[in-house]
């Protein structure tokens, strides 16, 4: 297909399709024509891929590479790939500063509580600190339970993710469900999590009902009336 049909069939823009390739996050066209390049059904699924790692996982051009080339690393371990992408997500979405220490051993503890398998350098754990020390911040020192609830909420969603896996037929289906799980996933807890609150919100504070509306007149008023 012509560059313009592949831009319809993935449904963006073909000056993005054009960027994409610019940026070298594209893979090359088949040059059938000195002035003609083709492309095939694996460049639409891609330019869908890029788009959502973009615009959706609101990853940068640079992560969005380094994740592009982990998933065409045939040779590279599932684990690795992986990794690549949470640190991805981590790059565009925290702060400069480092978390506090007693923080860091606060998740450090949850983690332990837990026997999670983690290593040392996942970016979950700098990103669940500095969480906790805008907590601090406003004086919201998290309890325990509150801490181990999120653990099971995480735990719950990162178990659906890995079954959500076993679904899919070959490495690169796999790979590419893993990334964009890990780059997506973050929206959609977020985004049901505030469904969640709004509902637990209307159970744990409920609105008094309005009482009935008096028909008899108000003095007041009517004295205030020439």
């Amino acid at each position: 297909m012509r560059i313009s049909v592949l831009a319809d069939r993935a449904g963006v823009p073909l000056s993005a399709v054009k960027y994409y390739q610019r940026e070298g996050l594209l893979p090359a066209g088949v040059r059938t024509a000195p002035n003609q390049v083709s492309y095939d059904d694996s460049h639409v699924q891609r330019v869908r891929l890029i788009r959502a790692l973009l615009e959706t996982g609101n990853l940068s051009v640079a992560a969005t590479k380094d994740v592009i080339t982990a998933l065409d690393t045939d040779s590279a371990p599932l684990a690795e790939t992986f990794g690549v992408a949470q640190h991805a997500m981590s790059g565009p979405r925290t702060q400069d500063s480092a978390p506090s220490d007693d923080a860091r051993r606060t998740v450090e503890a949850v983690v332990a509580a837990r026997g999670w398998a983690v290593s040392a350098d996942n970016p979950g754990y700098d990103a669940a600190a500095r969480a906790l020390d805008g907590l601090r911040a406003i004086d919201f020192d998290a309890p325990d339970t509150y801490l181990h609830a999120y653990a099971d909420a995480a735990a719950t969603a990162a178990e659906a993710d890995l079954r959500a896996l076993a679904h899919r037929e070959g490495r690169d289906a796999v790979a590419e469900l893993m990334v964009v799980g890990t780059v997506l996933g973050d929206p959609l807890l977020a985004g049901l999590r505030r469904l969640a609150q709004e509902n637990a919100t209307h159970h744990l504070f409920p609105v008094a009902a309005p009482g009935p509306v008096s028909s008899e007149p108000d003095p007041l008023t009517e004295r205030a009336t020439p």
